[in-house]
C-alpha cells in the first residue's frame, strides 16, 4: 500500500481560523467600560488607558489625534 504524501487539506479554507480571532486590547477595554463609539472621546478612563498604552497596544489613530497624543511609531 502506497503512503499518501502531502497535506490533504491544502488549498481548503481553515474553518477554525475565524474562531481563534480575539478582540484587541482596545476592544476589550471598551467592552469593560461599556462605551459606544460616540462615548470614546469623553471617557476619562479610556483616555488614561490610551495614554499609558499608546506605544504598546492598538489605539485608533483618530483618537490619538483627538487627544493630542503621539505614539512612538508616529515619530
Amino acid at each position: 500500500m502506497k503512503k499518501k504524501r502531502g497535506n490533504p487539506n491544502w488549498g481548503k479554507p481553515d474553518i477554525y481560523s475565524a474562531a481563534d480571532v480575539q478582540p484587541s486590547s482596545f476592544e476589550q477595554i471598551v467592552q469593560k467600560l461599556r462605551l459606544s463609539p460616540d462615548q470614546y472621546l469623553g471617557s476619562v478612563q479610556l483616555k488614561e488607558w490610551a495614554r499609558k498604552n499608546k506605544d504598546q497596544k492598538y489605539v485608533p489613530s483618530d483618537l490619538l489625534k483627538a487627544w493630542d497624543f503621539e505614539a512612538a511609531s508616529d515619530v
